[in-house]
């Protein structure tokens, strides 16, 4: 393989943000129309990211330096089964290549992002609950043999996001950092000493189900007490919900809201915090300190420099990283100063493909793959 440039910490040259033409034309009807750019071939190769949902699948294509050359996106249709899914990726995949001037035969490698349970070592989906017909489905080779055999890694949606946001985001200047995603649950990833936290069969880094508070609420993976049953923007609404219709609040600004809707959002939980309502501000606390919480665990375990936290709920701004550091600093330990950062990811909706190719790339260059 010919050299490429490369970030010497980690073998990845990044790129914050890449200006993105229109495409000229898809190449067929059935995928949706891609946003590429034509680039002179590089001798690194080509990288596909593929970001796959449960309604949606994203791609991009990248060169060996991790520029955008081009995105698209078309639906996961998951009830047609596993074998339709992989045919979806990969003409939605060759139509960027084409759209870019590019060959199959200049595709270098693939990088998948899924939600698991999975082997991903093996490259097998077990079961998943958004897409059901996936039982057993060996789905990186599915994608390989579709697109030219090429060299494929599957890897976790969190860890795959994780990834880009170390290589090309937030944590581009660090070698240790904690990845936290926030939404209907909680997902995660941990880089330590510039890699991936993997384990076993790669499913290491389930930070949403850590347990906080032992026989605490009951979390959707049958456990109780994890901190994804206290501050995911689902159980944050949750809380809120039952604090209402339960606790008689009927003074809370929440209230109305829920009459009117029939139901409250995490979103309806920060803006009534805003306005000073006293309840909503009692359940965004407890929100940011099962965070704070999660941060200090993490902190003790593979001592980060930086925690980056990403999602729908990171809208709350800054007042929720505010409240975040805040029961950081009162739960840790005094023994001796620690001041990890604690922010925001920077990617945006493009983290999942980027952090796809970006990983396709790294391990190439690394013989992992």
């Amino acid at each position: 393989m010919s050299k490429v440039k490369t970030k010497a910490k980690r073998g990845v040259k990044t790129a914050r943000s890449t200006k993105i033409a229109k495409a000229r034309k898809p190449a067929k009807k059935s995928a949706a129309k891609a946003k590429v750019k034509s680039a002179p071939k590089k001798k690194g190769g080509y990288y596909l990211g593929i970001d796959l949902g449960g309604t949606n699948i994203k791609i991009g294509c990248f060169d060996s330096d991790m520029n955008l050359l081009g995105k698209t996106s078309v639906p996961t249709n998951v009830d047609m089964g596993p074998q339709y899914v992989v045919d979806q990726m990969a003409l939605a995949g060759r139509n960027l290549l084409s759209s870019a001037g590019l060959e199959l035969k200049d595709l270098a490698a693939i990088g998948i992002g899924t939600p698991g349970p999975a082997d991903y070592k093996k490259g097998v989906i077990f079961k998943s609950c958004n897409m059901p017909k996936f039982v057993d489905t060996p789905l990186r080779d599915m994608v390989s043999g579709a697109l030219g055999h090429k060299p494929a890694i599957l890897e976790n949606d969190a860890n795959v996001a994780c990834w880009g946001e170390f290589t090309m985001g937030a944590g581009k200047n660090v070698n240790d950092m904690i990845f936290m995603t926030l939404g209907t649950g909680i997902g995660g990833g941990v880089v330590c000493n510039g890699r991936l936290v993997q384990g076993v069969s790669g499913n290491a880094a389930e930070l949403g189900h850590v347990i906080i508070y032992p026989g605490g609420r009951q979390c959707n993976c049958g456990q109780r007490g994890c901190v994804e049953a206290y501050a995911s923007a689902s159980a944050t609404a949750a809380r809120a919900l039952e604090a209402v219709r339960t606790a008689g609040q009927t003074d809370s600004s929440l209230k109305p809201i829920l009459e009117k809707k029939g139901t409250i959002t995490c979103k309806d939980v920060f803006q009534q915090a805003a306005a000073g309502d006293t309840l909503a501000l009692q359940i965004t606390e407890g929100t940011a300190e099962a965070l704070a919480i999660m941060c200090v665990n993490m902190l003790h375990t593979t001592e980060p420099a930086q925690i980056v936290f990403t999602g729908g709920m990171i809208a709350a701004g800054e007042v929720l990283l505010q409240r975040i550091r805040h029961h950081f600093q009162r739960h840790i330990w005094k023994l001796k100063p620690e001041n990890p950062e604690i922010c925001f990811a920077t990617l945006g909706e493009d983290t999942g493909i980027i952090g796809a190719a970006s990983l396709a790339h790294y391990s190439l260059l690394n013989n992992l793959i």
